[in-house]
């Protein structure tokens, strides 16, 4: 299978097709959620959607929302101290170091007693000046935790997340050679380029292709 000057394993693709025609309409539905969390969210939930890209990293999305519900249920998502909001994270790992992102946020985006996210976001005229914005200004947020998290709230058409279970699964269908050991900006947004070409040469929609990546990893179609 090819695109451009790119070549993919086909039968690894031809899985991805399979399994994306069994799930294609879970992920549009999903997906509509979170267009509507941008169109007629709140500036509180588009906040507590960025802590928790703030406290998955390295762990399991679902533990990550039982944090959340936690901090809210104790009123820590606006306010609350660092050694308070790590006592509630026990849940997730390095949760002495995500409560302090967590303060730096509410730093940021909590102007007298209100979140004002979603405002300072409105600033930016397109998602990738937004992501740009993200990485550059939000402690603990990368370009794999910004692009989850404008994902998350309806803005992440064109943006790949690679995680390593992703970046496994772009080595099987040989869209990259090998997983880098780190990822830089430009390695970022290069493997997210030619992800991009995998999607078009399977006729998958970028944003949904994710979601399959993640459903062979865990059967599950979250966020």
């Amino acid at each position: 299978m090819k695109h451009d000057s790119l070549t993919f394993n086909r039968a690894a693709c031809q899985d991805l097709v399979g399994i994306h025609e069994e799930i294609k309409h879970r992920i549009e539905k999903r997906i509509q959620s979170f267009r509507k969390l941008w169109a007629k969210g709140t500036e509180r939930e588009i906040f507590i959607e960025l802590i928790f890209c703030l406290l998955t990293p390295q762990t399991k999305a679902r533990q990550g929302e039982k944090a959340i519900e936690l901090l809210i249920r104790k009123d820590l998502i606006l306010n609350g101290r660092v050694k308070d909001l790590a006592h509630h994270l026990n849940i997730v790992r390095f949760r002495n170091k995500k409560a302090e992102y967590i303060i730096e946020a509410q730093k940021k985006f909590i102007l007298n007693g209100k979140p004002v996210l979603k405002k300072t976001l409105r600033s930016y005229i397109t998602p990738f000046a937004m992501r740009e914005y993200l990485v550059r200004s939000v402690k603990g947020l990368g370009w794999k935790e910004a692009s989850h998290f404008l994902r998350n709230i309806g803005l992440g058409k064109n943006f790949a997340i690679l995680d390593r279970h992703v970046l496994k699964h772009l080595v099987l269908t040989s869209c990259i050679e090998s997983i880098p050991p780190t990822l830089t900006k430009q390695h970022y947004l290069e493997i997210e380029k030619r992800m991009g070409a995998l999607a078009k040469a399977m006729n998958i929609p970028l944003e949904h292709l994710d979601f399959v990546l993640w459903y062979i990893e865990t059967g599950d179609i979250y966020k």
